[in-house]
Formats: structure tokens, C-alpha cells, sequence
């Protein structure tokens, strides 16, 4: 048995991981994404939450820019039509800007849909306060406390300057009069991507210096539905300066209350869903003061910055310039504005994981395939296959090993037999034979133990990326982050019923399970009954777990199987060891006769 132990623990380990993956991270997300389906809860909540002051003398932005009344929840489009509003239009973006406050309450992506039905309609981001699921973002400015300052506020009606609609090349103004010597204005750009530039300028006639702290501040009423899981972040994110990443959950902030990193100069906050984020960006190299929190009475979410102080004299002018970006989280385009701006990882809104260089290399490596072959599919097979290139000499060595170890079965049975009632015997005999042979004995768990890290970084690109979304294979796949559609239990569409989510198996599924018995049937089987167990039922336990896995990592489990078959095949003949495969599977289904019982 001592040959084969170590592979069998091998196995285990793996199949425990593996067992834990399935229902603690893969059925919860499969389960998740049909519950995101769902429309979520309409919520009639009082609002009026603004950033924190970062100096003591400031006047509460809470209190300056509170509307004071609670909200009446409306559709969605009445919502918007309870408003005057400015369009915005460009090649990402469809929505419009509030005059009333002068939010951005009002997005949809142009490039993505809900669903694959070409029909579906587009994704929304952003909405405005009265409808079921406010998502804003806003800006201002605040003073000091005690100051006698006329600002504007959530109920401020802007004026419009210029162009009615905004879009590149396009900027649009904003303007409002307190009717006591301050003009403040916002000057509005947007790219044909999703980065918008904020502008505040206020003019000063008032007869007296001033002083004002310029803040941006993204709003999310109620807490939305997530996946739910600890492979991907949802929530609040930033990076502050010297403090780094910050990964914060809707239920951490609930419970554990506001998050307040120190000052810096540098970095973004924001909100981020799987797939799409909205983000602040304040001036980089100007001192600012990141904050996220949760107000109970309002079930309002915030994330929000407070700029240093800006002081105005009698007859001059001040202003701040500040970003925001509001899209869909693709990587060339984060990497484009975070070397472009200067914006500090930025990138690092994507959840790349603790494995970030691995995790990174695979989707750079996937997404350069993907741009010779135009599928991402065939970009999986093909890193499978450099992968195994890559891997090659470790792999061979492996095998190589293996197929040794299959040459001098009979003396080890020879040793077991010698020494059957002595284990130390036995297993010093054995460490003889495996130093005069040159064998490794553990060297048959490398090729398992090599593909585990490949396996989740894959899992981890196909999970969060989302250039995987919706991305087709052939056939059936026609979204590659989702488990195969197909059930033999419905026998793959024909019986109409909808078996509970244990009962769940796709056709490539069932090929991976195939192409892991046949591996697993390359060598013969073990001499004791329990390990015979192990090897016989792991491929039908593998198979149920990755049905609910994304369909791209199956297909690379099969795909990688069936190259292990084939290279191991290779080697297994170049040793001169008999090639038992067809021989294993056809005793593992021969009926073997009953032993006669003894008199």
C-alpha cells in the first residue's frame, strides 16, 4: 500500500478542496446570479447623506446638503420624469444629469445587455433617488462651521450653460447664482469610454474672503444583491495612498461602522459590482480625506472624499478638478486610464485576487489568443495546451517515474509478501528498491499538483473578468462564466421540468468525468478494496461537483485530461510498460464471480 499512499492522499487533499469549493463558493454564486435575476425589494427610505468634514472647523456636509424630505419610490422612468434634466450621449454611456442637485443619477451601458436575447435591454448603473434603487454620484462644496455661506444643495436647481447634451468633444456647464455674490459652476466632459472630468469653479463678489472644501460623493440606497462569496469583492473599494487596498462589505460597514483611512494624496473610492464599478478620483497630488460609511436612517451606502481647502478673496475665483468614472470594469481600459491619469492602481479594481501576478498572466495570456483566434473558447484550449508546454520537462519526469514504478510492480509484491508482518521492514525495503531503481515516489502527484494553481487562477479570470461575460464557446456554450446550460436529468432539454440544483449535469461535464476515468485508468488498479473505492468514484463525484462550475473551466479539465492521456500514453511506450487502458476499463465493468463460500 505504501506505493500508492501518497497519490491517495493526493487525491483526497484535492477532492476535500475541491468538495469545499462546490458548496462553499460555486453552488452560492450559481445560486446568487439566478436570485440577481430577481428585482430587489422597492425601498421608501429618507436620504440626505453627504461626506465627512477632514477638519473639525467644517461645516457637516450633511447639513448643508440635505433636501430634508423622504423619498416617494416611483418606477424608474417617472423617476426621471419628475426632473429637468441634460442628455448624455457618446459611444458607452446613454443617460442624463440632474439639474435639480446636479447628479449623475441616470446611466446605462450601451455595450452590455442583461441577457443574451439580443432584445434584452441594456444594463443600468446609475438611477435617481425616488426610483426602487437609487445609485448616484454627486459633488460640492462645503464650509466651515458657523460660516454664514449660501451653497447648493441636494434641492438646488441648476442652470444649463452651453450644449443641451453632453458628449465627447461636448462639454457641458452647469451655473447657480446664490443671489449673494457667488457664481458656482461645473464644467462636465466625458470620453467615448466611461471616465467623466468634474470641474467646480466658484467666482467670489461677495466682499469678503472665503473659504470652501470641495467634496465627490457616490450613493447607493439599500444593499444590493451580491454573489455572496469570498472569491470576488463587492461593495465599497479604494485605493488610499500609502494605506493601499480597501476592500470593504455592505454588511462589515452595518455592523462594525464607518471606515475612515487616513489623509492621502493619491489613489480613488468608490462602489463596485461584479462587473461594473463607479469611482472618484480627486486630484492626484492634492490632499484629500477618504471615507465610507452607512447610515441607518437613510439604509444608505457611501463612499466620498473631502479636498483640502480652498480659499476665494474678494473678486478672484477658486476651483477643484476631480474625475469619475462610471462603466464597465474592462482591464485594457482601467490599465489605459490609471497610466494615462496617473491614477494609482487603479487597475486594482478588478478583484485580481492574492495571486495577482498568476491570476493577471492568465488573462493577459487568454485575451492575447482571444485576439489572434476571435474566441475565447479556443484560447482556453490553447493555454491549456502552452501550459502544458511549459510544464513539460516536470511532467515527463513524472510519468516517466510512474511508468518505472509499473515496471517493478512484482518486486514490490515480492518485498510485501517478504515482509507482510513487518512494516518497517517493508517500507525500508521499499526506499531501497525506489533509490535503486531511480524512482520518485512521489513524483505521480505532480501533474495533479501542477494544474490546482492553474485551475483556480483560470476559475478566478473566467469568474471575474468581464470579458468573459457572455463569451461564447460552440454549440450550447454561448456564456463561458456559466455552468453548462444542458441536464441529462431533464435528458438535455426534452423532459420540461426544473430538477432541484443537486440534479444538475451538462453535457461537457460528462466529458470531463469520461476523460478522468480514462486517466485515472491508465494505471491498474489498487490492490486494496478502499482504494479501489476511491479511484472508481472519484471521477462521478468530480463530474457532479464542476457541473455548477463556469463552462470554460470544464472545458479546460477535459481538454487538459485528454492531453494527460496522450502524453502519458507516449511515455508509458516509450518505457516499454504495457499500455493497460483499454484492459483497466473493461475489468472495471467485467462482473467478477462470487467467491464460493468456504464449509
Amino acid at each position: 500500500m505504501n506505493d500508492n499512499r501518497n497519490m491517495i492522499l493526493a487525491i483526497v487533499l484535492s477532492l476535500a478542496v475541491l468538495l469545499g469549493w462546490r458548496y462553499f463558493v460555486a453552488k452560492p454564486e450559481l445560486d446568487a446570479q439566478q436570485a440577481a435575476q430577481q428585482a430587489q425589494q422597492d425601498q421608501s427610505v429618507a436620504d440626505g447623506t453627504k461626506p465627512r468634514p477632514n477638519v473639525d472647523s467644517a461645516q457637516s456636509p450633511a447639513q448643508a446638503n440635505v433636501a430634508g424630505d423622504k423619498r416617494q419610490v416611483v418606477s424608474r422612468d417617472a423617476a426621471l420624469q419628475q426632473s429637468a434634466r441634460v442628455a448624455i450621449d457618446s459611444p458607452s454611456l446613454s443617460g442624463s444629469i440632474n439639474l435639480v442637485g446636479g447628479k449623475f443619477d441616470d446611466l446605462r451601458l450601451k455595450k452590455y445587455r442583461e441577457t443574451l436575447d439580443e432584445d434584452s435591454p441594456t444594463v443600468v448603473l446609475l438611477s435617481p433617488k425616488n426610483s426602487p434603487n437609487p445609485y448616484y454620484a454627486d459633488y460640492g462644496w462645503v464650509a466651515n462651521t458657523g460660516a454664514d455661506i449660501k451653497l447648493p444643495k441636494a434641492d438646488t436647481l441648476w442652470s444649463l450653460k452651453g450644449n443641451a447634451t453632453l458628449s465627447p468633444n461636448k462639454p457641458v456647464t452647469l451655473t447657480w447664482d446664490n443671489g449673494e455674490g457667488l457664481v458656482f459652476e461645473r464644467n462636465l466632459t466625458v470620453d467615448e469610454n466611461y471616465m467623466f472630468h468634474v470641474d467646480q469653479k466658484v467666482t467670489n463678489n461677495s466682499g469678503k474672503e472665503i473659504t470652501l472644501y470641495p467634496y465627490g460623493m457616490i450613493v447607493r440606497t439599500g444593499e444590493p444583491k451580491t454573489s455572496g462569496y469570498f472569491v470576488l469583492h463587492e461593495g465599497l473599494i479604494g485605493f488610499v495612498g500609502e494605506e493601499g487596498l480597501q476592500e470593504i462589505k455592505y454588511n462589515d460597514l452595518v455592523e462594525d461602522g464607518p471606515v475612515r483611512p487616513k489623509k492621502a494624496s493619491s489613489g480613488w473610492v468608490g462602489i463596485t459590482d461584479k462587473y461594473w464599478a463607479t469611482a472618484l478620483i480627486p486630484t492626484q497630488g492634492k490632499e484629500y480625506q477618504p471615507s465610507f460609511s452607512y447610515q441607518q436612517a437613510s439604509n444608505n451606502f457611501q463612499s466620498d472624499f473631502l479636498g483640502e481647502a480652498v480659499k476665494v478673496a474678494d473678486g478672484s475665483s477658486g476651483e477643484n478638478k476631480s474625475m469619475l468614472f462610471a462603466g464597465a470594469k474592462v482591464s485594457s481600459l482601467l490599465t489605459a486610464y490609471q497610466n494615462a491619469d496617473n491614477i494609482q492602481s487603479f487597475e486594482l479594481m478588478i478583484d485580481w485576487g492574492w495571486f495577482y501576478f498568476i491570476t493577471k498572466f492568465m488573462f493577459w495570456l487568454l485575451d492575447l489568443l482571444y485576439g489572434v483566434v476571435g474566441n475565447f473558447g479556443i484560447s482556453i484550449l490553447l493555454v491549456t495546451v502552452i501550459v502544458k508546454a511549459l510544464f513539460f520537462p516536470l511532467a515527463n519526469k513524472s510519468y516517466v517515474s510512474m511508468s518505472k514504478m509499473k515496471l517493478v510492480q512484482p518486486k514490490m509484491q515480492d518485498i510485501r509478501e517478504k515482509y507482510k508482518d513487518d512494516r518497517a521492514k517493508q517500507q525500508q525495503a521499499m526506499m531501497e528498491l525506489y533509490k535503486t531503481e531511480k524512482i520518485n515516489p512521489m513524483a505521480g502527484c505532480l501533474p495533479m499538483l501542477i494544474q490546482i494553481p492553474v485551475f483556480f487562477s483560470l476559475y478566478k479570470v473566467l469568474f471575474v473578468t468581464i470579458e468573459m461575460r457572455q463569451a461564447p464557446f460552440f454549440g450550447w456554450i454561448q456564456d463561458l462564466s456559466m455552468p453548462d446550460p444542458t441536464n441529462l436529468f431533464t435528458l438535455f432539454g426534452l423532459i420540461p421540468w426544473d430538477p432541484p440544483s443537486i440534479m444538475v449535469l451538462g453535457i461537457w461535464p460528462l466529458i470531463m468525468g469520461i476523460t478522468m476515468f480514462l486517466q485515472m485508468k491508465m494505471n491498474p488498479a489498487p490492490a486494496e478494496p478502499a482504494q479501489q473505492m476511491i479511484f472508481t468514484w472519484m471521477p462521478v463525484l468530480f463530474t457532479f461537483m464542476l457541473a455548477s462550475f463556469p463552462a470554460g473551466l470544464v472545458i479546460y479539465w477535459a481538454w487538459n485530461n485528454s492531453l494527460s492521456i496522450l502524453q502519458q500514453g507516449i511515455i508509458m511506450k516509450r518505457q516499454g510498460v504495457k499500455f493497460e487502458l483499454f484492459d483497466n476499463v473493461k475489468a472495471t465493468f467485467k462482473r467478477k464471480p462470487k467467491e464460493k463460500a468456504e464449509k
